[in-house]
């Protein structure tokens, strides 16, 4: 009789997968994290991709890492550490065990530990789990590459492509480890290669071997795992990355609008992701362009507003540098349309594959003129969707282009989301010109209240007019260089701006003024989150305020910064918000904490951070 397994229950859990960037780290990543979020697990990923475009098989620098972190209610970050570290060569096991507890299960492929690959991964010795100070007990040493060879030995498969399904066996383990269901990895596989059918099920057929190999050997593994699901709300439920979520906002934005949805792109890292899934939507009336470079990226989006269609242009920090010069064409002709910069480490390249939060000054500031233009931030994958509608309900009914800051954190990694209907999401009215203009409009006429401008769409009689890069009078619409005009025309556009409303700055957290406010924007969220939480569970008073509208402010910001006697800013650049904020703020002087890493926050570090200062 077979021995019986002992099953452990766990309220949460952080997978990391790691091996050359053509080892399929970020599929297997996805299956798993899919298969958790359909079982109602709350998920949080990060997938660390390597800047090489192709770095020689088994370097240092090629190695890519998928790390997903399950739970059972809801989880704000992909975990500092994780409990298993899955190494697919010597390179993986020598870069990403840093990330791995103390106390963290391994699993390596002994094949892919032969002494070249050590020496590529600069062992000094063949005994790398001694050199690493690894304890040889908590590592599963299984011979993977050759027993995916022997499990697809009859397949007619070549050699390379079988070698590309040993992902599939370390998912396989991974999902004994955890007591996953396989039918749902199937299901996954068998609709991921739709056209591919037999490789799909050479795939399936690994990934029992892998389950088959961890319950066959559980002796070297104690236990297995089980993460039940929490009460969740009802509903259809998707594993969805921010990039997916971003363009989904849109799709829902145009649709609630009646209009077509246009996006001029140019492919950049790690935006492209946004043009490719709007590409795939031509049923849904989307309309995608990529473009030959990023302005006219920009300009061909300008002209899809100018003809009344939802326009939109995604991009990350060097792009929007490209760009400027035809935002403030859609500023000066306040015209709609949803700027996406998805941010990344800079300055020039930088790192590409790697996420910042470097552009917030740029896009407040970062262009010639007065141009002023709302800007929103998402706070998580699945906050892309509210946070991309938003910002295309605010550029149609306030005609204005308006930017909306996510970063490649946010953008790939995922998280369980809850499809809305479109019932639930709220009106957009874009601000038409009405039948009473008929005849005598004029471009640049407002209403008195929101100083908006009426949207004439190009060919209703008698709504003719013009639109240009070149200052207008702001009674006619006729080209003018009147001095005195043109600070009547900054000053409205800027109030324009300043008079749309946003939802109030809401704090989470303690609410004495004796307490820490912590202060964040954008993809932060989860991490200064979890940190709030430590804190509290140290014994500490501790609050937090996340923005996600920063332009215009929301109206009680400096109430709710004043209340605090301590407060610190932390960001993923070098103090762009602090200083935004010191200037808007009157007598508002934080402390700050700033780190430029190309990763996420780690909530320890933070957690440290924030301890010293209400230590002081």
């Amino acid at each position: 009789m077979a021995e019986q397994l002992e099953i452990k229950e766990l309220e949460q859990v952080v997978v990391r997968f790691s091996g050359d960037s053509g080892d399929g780290m970020q599929l297997a990543g996805n299956i798993f994290s899919t298969v958790s979020a359909t079982v109602g697990n709350g998920i949080s990923t990060f997938p660390d991709y390597p800047a090489d475009i192709r770095a020689p098989q088994g370097s240092l620098t090629g190695v890519s890492g998928f790390q997903v972190h399950i739970g059972q209610g809801k989880v704000y970050t992909p975990g500092d550490l994780c409990d298993v570290l899955v190494a697919m060569n010597a390179a993986a096991l020598k870069t990403q065990y840093r990330y791995a507890k103390p106390q963290a299960t391994i699993i390596i492929d002994t094949d892919s530990f032969g002494p070249s690959d050590l020496k590529k991964a600069a062992f000094q010795t063949d005994d790398y789990l001694g050199e690493m100070g690894i304890d040889a007990d908590r590592v599963v040493a299984c011979p993977i590459t050759q027993m995916v060879k022997d499990c697809l030995a009859d397949s007619g498969m070549d050699n390379k492509a079988i070698l590309k399904c040993r992902n599939m066996f370390a998912l396989g383990l991974v999902c004994w480890l955890f007591n996953r269901d396989l039918n749902l990895v199937a299901n996954f596989l068998r609709e991921k290669f739709a056209k591919k059918p037999a490789i799909a099920e050479n795939n399936i057929k690994v990934v029992q071997a892998g389950f088959d190999y961890g319950h066959n050997v559980h002796a070297s593994v104690p236990a297995t795992y089980r993460i039940e699901s929490k009460s969740k709300v009802k509903g259809r439920y998707m594993d969805i990355t921010g990039n997916k979520a971003t363009a989904y906002g849109l799709i829902a934005a145009a649709e609630k609008a009646g209009l077509r949805l246009y996006l001029g792109s140019y492919p950049i890292t790690p935006a492209t992701d946004i043009l490719h899934e709007l590409s795939k939507h031509k049923s849904c009336g989307v309309i995608t362009v990529q473009c030959e470079d990023e302005i006219s990226g920009c300009a061909s989006a300008i002209g899809a507003s100018f003809a009344g269609a939802l326009a939109a242009t995604s991009t990350s920090g060097p792009g929007i540098c490209l760009k400027s010069e035809a935002m403030n064409l859609a500023i000066i002709d306040e015209l709609p349309l949803v700027i996406i910069d998805v941010q990344r480490g800079g300055p020039s390249t930088g790192l590409p594959t790697k996420s910042e939060q470097t552009d917030l000054l740029q896009a407040l500031y970062g262009r010639n003129g007065e141009s002023p233009m709302p800007v929103i931030a998402a706070t998580s994958p699945t906050n892309c969707f509210d946070a991309v509608y938003a910002a295309a309900k605010m550029a149609l009914e306030h005609l204005t282009p308006v930017i909306l800051l996510t970063d490649a954190f946010v953008a790939n990694g995922s998280a369980a989301w809850k499809l809305p209907s479109m019932e639930e999401l709220p009106d957009i009215h874009p601000h038409y010109v009405t039948p009473e203009q008929k005849d005598h409009y004029t471009p640049y006429e407002r209403d008195p209240e929101t100083l908006v401008r009426y949207w004439a769409i190009p060919g209703q009689e008698g709504y003719t007019h013009i639109l240009g890069g070149l200052e207008k009078d702001g009674k006619t619409g006729a080209i003018s260089t009147d001095p005195e005009n043109h600070d009547l025309m900054c000053r409205l556009r800027a109030e324009k701006v300043a008079r749309i409303p946003v939802p109030n700055l809401e704090v989470a957290g303690d609410t004495d003024e004796d307490a820490l406010l912590i202060v964040g924007f954008g993809g932060t969220y989860g991490h200064l989150y979890s940190a709030m939480e430590e804190l509290q569970k140290k014994g500490y008073k501790a609050a937090l305020a996340h923005f996600e509208y920063i332009n215009p402010l929301p109206a009680n910001t400096a109430e709710v910064l004043r209340h605090y006697k301590k407060a610190v800013v932390a960001e993923q650049n070098l103090g762009q918000l602090a200083a935004y904020l010191r200037s808007r703020v009157e007598g508002f002087a934080p402390a700050q904490f700033n780190q430029v890493k190309g990763q996420p926050f780690v909530v320890s570090e933070l957690v440290n951070a924030f301890e010293e200062i209400i230590k002081k």
